[in-house]
């Protein structure tokens, strides 16, 4: 099977936040699967079977008066994205207890060894939001819980939530290319206790968990943190990451609305995760 066809978007942002964020969230809806955060903004990338000449006009962000963002645009050859990342990605370890790494590295003397093929997926591990969840999954007891991964990425934190201890795992991810990955990454790790969806938090009725994990980004959390809060068991405990310091109060306000208390802050960098329980 051929390797798809990319089309490259350079974007430019003045100010990088919270523009960037904002961007890439209505990226995603218009269709662009991959991100990079650069230091001028971020590269999006889409296939060009997806794109057509109006792909960038529901992006209102393109039309603000806050903020100046440019834009160039390339189609990107044909790419062994295998070989990309082999030369792009480095193994990382997180409190000397997890390493996250590919398949050619070399394993490490860790408790927790997570391998994944990360592709064009979000969730290597060395994003801030990643690295802050898997010390949240390191500092709770996971043992026999029944835990839900909301836009799993590679599933990086299902997989490592499954080792330790975790029994009944869903990896949900809206993307078509995180679910495939998921899948090849959650037998990669001979994982028994996940399922993995392609879908959204409309696949949640009637389910319920002991923990969530979601790592998205703001305007998402803030629209289903209430669909989050139905789906928790008595004593359940919720964790959610992708955003900023200075939006702490909008994200603890809305998990009080659902009677949700905030127990728990990490903050690496300008990002956080909070732990809240019901």
């Amino acid at each position: 099977m051929k390797n798809p066809i990319y089309l490259g978007y350079d974007f430019n942002v003045n100010p990088l936040q919270p523009a960037t964020e904002i961007l890439i969230a209505e990226l995603g809806y218009a269709g662009f699967e991959s991100f990079v955060e650069t230091e001028e903004g971020v590269t999006a990338y889409i296939q060009k079977e997806e794109w057509n000449e109006d792909i960038l006009s529901d992006i209102q962000i393109l039309n603000s008066e806050e903020f100046e963002i440019t834009y160039t645009f390339e189609e990107i050859e044909q790419t062994n994205w295998n070989e990309e990342w082999e030369k792009n990605f480095n193994p990382i370890i997180v409190d000397n207890l997890v390493s996250v790494r590919a398949p050619f590295h070399e394993k490490p003397d860790t408790k927790y060894d997570v391998i994944i093929e990360p592709k064009m997926s979000f969730g290597t591990g060395h994003h801030e939001t990643t690295h802050m969840m898997i010390q949240h999954i390191l500092k709770n007891d996971f043992i026999d819980k029944s835990v839900l991964d909301m836009g799993c990425g590679t599933g990086v934190l299902a997989i490592l939530a499954e080792k330790v201890g975790a029994t009944k795992l869903d990896a949900i991810d809206i993307d078509n290319w995180c679910y495939l990955n998921s899948l090849e990454n959650v037998e990669r790790n001979n994982c028994n206790h996940i399922s993995v969806y392609e879908g959204d938090v409309k696949l949640l009725e009637g389910k319920t968990y002991d923990s969530i994990i979601a790592n998205i980004n703001r305007n998402i959390l803030l629209q289903d943190i209430a669909t989050y809060a139905k789906c928790m068991n008595k004593n359940g405990t919720l964790f959610l990451s992708g955003f900023y310091k200075e939006d702490i109060p909008i994200i603890e306000a809305e998990c009080n609305k659902q009677m949700l208390k905030l127990t728990e802050t990490i903050q690496k960098g300008q990002w956080v995760s909070l732990k809240f329980i019901n």
